[in-house]
């Protein structure tokens, strides 16, 4: 079984999810999350996940933070019976102009939010290593359902202080990249730890890069994934199969 731990279902960026949904099924895939970034994309993630059976996650993305943004709007998505995290979140420091106190404000009020629904929150950080891990150690009683840090890449020596919190760790089709260098990184991490993901539309792995990003390409995620974790990929995908679950509690296959 396949399972894709981070994609973005957006309706009109492909058309038609429906056929994203047959396709994943084709490719052998089980279950995928579908990853809000504002309140109108978590909603859509919501009414996605009601109609195909799958889960959503809901929150604002810091990239969104300097928009009129209101995490009110969020909380009454987190209770649906459907909601198995608050993502994504973070911190993201690589686009000029930003805020860093918004974002951070932004990312602590969701962090409090996740506490309060008893459930774990999605990770987005980007050059923003430092701050993510003071925010993180500084909330580390409210992060007692755990965090993902999603679409990892910051240094081996971060993954550690990231394992250390309980951290787990999504990874997508940049790993396929002939530049990733994420090897010793990935090899780095305790298996029961990793997570594999899409984050489509975006990030498309070779050999599918230039083309839309879409849940059935994970299916080169895993095959990267065993090459890397020297792993039988039947093997890898009940150790994947069992991370998903344990991480995600709500989740039922």
């Amino acid at each position: 079984m396949l399972i894709d731990s981070h994609s973005h279902l957006d309706g009109e960026k492909y058309g038609s999810i429906d056929v994203l949904i047959d396709n994943f099924k084709a490719a052998g895939g089980g279950m995928l999350i579908d990853v809000g970034f504002d309140h109108m994309s978590s909603v859509s993630a919501k009414k996605n996940a009601e109609s195909f059976g799958v889960y959503f996650a809901a929150g604002v993305h810091p990239q969104e933070a300097d928009k009129d943004n209101d995490i009110g709007l969020i909380a009454p998505l987190l209770g649906g019976e459907r909601c198995v995290a608050v993502g994504e979140i973070g911190l993201d420091y690589h686009y000029e102009p930003f805020d860093k106190y918004r974002q951070r404000e932004l990312f602590e009020s969701q962090i409090y939010l996740a506490d309060k629904f008893k459930l774990p929150i999605i990770v987005h950080s980007r050059d923003a290593s430092a701050d993510m891990l003071d925010i993180l150690k500084s909330n580390k009683n409210r992060l007692t359902c755990g965090f993902l840090m999603h679409c990892y890449s910051e240094s081996k020596e971060q993954a550690k202080n990231y394992l250390d919190l309980g951290g787990y760790f999504g990874f997508g089709g940049a790993i396929t990249f002939k530049n990733a260098k994420k090897d010793d990184i990935i090899k780095s991490i305790p298996v029961d730890r990793l997570l594999a993901e899409t984050d489509c539309p975006y990030m498309s792995p070779v050999p599918k890069r230039g083309e839309k990003n879409e849940p059935a390409f994970v299916t080169y995620v895993y095959d990267k994934l065993s090459d890397i974790l020297a792993i039988r990929r039947d093997d890898l995908e009940n150790v994947l199969k069992d991370n998903f679950t344990r991480f995600f509690k709500k989740v039922r296959l």
